[in-house]
């Protein structure tokens, strides 16, 4: 934020007002008194809530518009984590759920965030819980509603054992004027697109379950594995739950009242995400 006295930024919880409006890593550490500066590291926090690592060499212009916020840290690196399919970099080898649900950008009291695992059920994460980033690969975790339509439910008793029958943990959630169910973690066919799981929306029309579902909506975004692009008429957002989800247009109009449900719908998914290209 430019003021008549130059430009003020926030490092920390602290306010400053400097005259260089490109300044140096190097220079924001010697700012707050962070020294030996090669003992920490310093970061940007960008629109959206992402972090970026300004090394001590590396110049950052303040002349844009807004004021310009930056975190540090005493580490000697940084570590790479993924919510809800957006990258986040992170001074520290541990981070615990409420420090994960800032940087995702959501409301701490009621969202919950769970960290992904692979071939077994997703880890719901406290608030005051501390996840190792250290562990070998990129930790990915996503966001959802802790209160889920539970004990007001919209999803047919059928539909409900199904999905329970599977293993599938799945949210009933209401949005405005859409009702959806999300299905965590659901399996991607092996080797075909770049993730091997996503999270899974299936919005419900007024009158399900006499009336289908049509399109399908996964999180984060995939692509083709083999040519690291969009499959045909899955490139394009919808907004649900306060995240943008890849819509998949896929349409089938054949639906039978009274014998199709759920089961139906993700068999269409199954199918879909098989055939993609």
């Amino acid at each position: 934020m430019v003021t008549s006295r130059g430009y003020r930024i926030q490092i920390d919880e602290n306010h400053y007002t400097v005259t260089d409006p490109v300044i140096t890593g190097l220079q924001l550490l010697d700012l707050v008194g962070k020294r030996p500066a090669d003992e920490y590291l310093i970061f940007q926090v960008l629109q959206g809530g992402q972090l970026e690592e300004i090394r001590l060499d590396e110049t950052t212009d303040l002349r844009k518009p807004g004021l310009e916020r930056f975190i540090t840290f005493q580490s000697d690196r940084s570590f790479r984590l993924v919510i809800d399919g957006r990258r986040f970099e992170w001074g520290r080898p541990l981070i615990n759920g409420l420090e994960l649900k800032q940087l995702a950008g959501v409301d701490p009291a009621t969202y919950g965030i769970w960290l992904e695992v692979r071939g077994a059920e997703d880890r719901a994460i406290a608030d005051n819980e501390l996840v190792d980033l250290q562990q070998p690969g990129v930790e990915r975790f996503f966001t959802g509603k802790k209160t889920t339509t539970e004990g007001n439910s919209f999803l047919p008793a059928k539909d409900r054992e199904y999905l329970a029958g599977r293993g599938l943990q799945f949210d009933e959630i209401v949005d405005g004027s859409n009702k959806g169910v999300i299905i965590r973690g659901f399996s991607l066919p092996s080797g075909r697109f770049d993730v091997g799981q996503a999270d899974l929306l299936i919005l419900l029309p007024f009158g399900y379950p006499d009336t289908p579902p049509d399109m399908f909506f996964v999180l984060p975004w995939i692509k083709l594995a083999q040519i690291a692009k969009y499959p045909k008429a899955a490139d394009q957002p919808f907004p649900f739950n306060g995240q943008q989800w890849q819509r998949w247009s896929r349409h089938n109009n054949e639906w039978r009242p009274g014998v199709d449900g759920i089961w139906t719908m993700l068999k269409r998914v199954e199918h879909a995400l098989e055939v993609a290209a």
